[in-house]
């Protein structure tokens, strides 16, 4: 690999868009390509990191993960990213390709324009900008205002903010894509997944690639391979944060409005009752996104809870290790200001 620039691929996409899922059916079919993995998660519990660590699959090395949970990977670049990348350079054994999936909550584009500071553009390059929706989501409208009803109330108070942070995020990760995932399309027809293209095609002035995907599961050779250097294109995907400061105005990226915090409980007896439970504590609260792990008594295997909105999935991944601590543990992210003593009390007593 020496003399030849490792590719590097950017996956980005809303809080439980189905990232992770989607990079471990890529591990699993990687046909024998070395990928490292840089996993940057909003929350102090490494859970995507940790379902994707000492996987069982081929290629995939505990080594080769490395979890950024420092902050949002867009905000941390210099002091966390761009010495993370020089350290993965420096390994004797380098990846044959470099995976690195953002936050939820991150801007791609200064990510990828990191990719030009000097110790890193001559050794990688960026091969692509992967967002991956959920297209179940943006059909039932949670990511797209009345446009109309906005237009109207700007003429009517001229103080209204012109969008909101939440959609600005969404359009920016469309935006700095060079192939857009719908995934979750088996929850859609046809007419459905056409009405959701439609809306992010009009959220960005660039014309990206759509692909169609159910539970992640989407070709290696699709999403690997794009050759297209995104470093370098980096001035047409400018995010609202660059544009706001060309114009003058004060504008500043910042995940105020989200909070994260783990929650411990006990063992549960009973994974599907718990799910079931969880789903009422997150409607009850507005919870955006739950996940992690926990211990049921009498199972070899830790059991994986993911949550986005009222949609549960959980699912035994791997034995519990020598050593390691069975214990049931969530991270739980809201908008600013949930009620995270009443939401832990809630949790604890649902296990």
């Amino acid at each position: 690999m020496q003399g030849q620039k490792i590719p590097a691929t950017v996956i980005t996409g809303f809080l439980g868009s189905g990232k992770t899922t989607m990079i471990r059916n890529l591990l699993e079919n990687a046909n024998g390509k070395r990928i490292a993995l840089i996993i940057n998660e909003f929350g102090d519990l490494g859970v995507d990191g940790g379902i994707l660590k000492g996987c069982g699959i081929e290629n995939c090395e505990e080594d080769d993960v490395i979890e950024l949970n420092n902050g949002c990977i867009c905000c941390t670049v210099a002091d966390d990213f761009i010495p993370t990348m020089t350290k993965l350079l420096e390994r004797a054994d380098r990846p044959d390709h470099i995976v690195i999936e953002t936050s939820g909550l991150a801007l791609p584009q200064p990510l990828v324009a990191a990719f030009n500071w000097p110790e890193i553009k001559t050794q990688v390059t960026v091969d692509g900008v992967v967002t991956v929706i959920d297209a179940a989501a943006v059909a039932e409208g949670r990511f797209a205002d009345d446009h109309d009803k906005i237009d109207a109330q700007r003429q009517a108070d001229e103080s209204l903010d012109h969008e909101s942070p939440l959609e600005e995020l969404f359009e920016d990760q469309i935006h700095a894509a060079d192939l857009i995932v719908l995934n979750k399309a088996d929850l859609l027809d046809e007419a459905a997944l056409e009405t959701v293209r439609k809306d992010v095609s009009e959220r960005s002035s660039r014309q990206t690639n759509m692909v169609p995907a159910s539970f992640g599961k989407i070709g290696a050779d699709i999403l690997l391979g794009l050759g297209v250097g995104s470093e370098d294109d980096i001035a047409n995907r400018k995010s609202h944060h660059e544009m706001h400061h060309e114009s003058g105005d004060d504008h500043t990226h910042s995940h105020d409005e989200f909070e994260s915090f783990v929650v411990e409980a006990g063992d549960v007896n009973d994974p599907k009752a718990f799910a079931e439970n969880l789903k009422k504590i997150i409607g009850e609260h507005d919870i955006l996104r739950l996940k992690g792990f926990a211990n049921v008594p009498g199972k070899p295997m830790r059991l994986v809870v993911q949550a986005v909105g009222s949609r549960i999935e959980h699912y035994f991944d791997r034995p519990w290790a020598d050593g390691e601590a069975r214990s049931t543990k969530l991270v739980v992210i809201g908008v600013h200001d949930i009620d995270e003593a009443a939401i832990a009390k809630s949790v604890q007593e649902a296990a």
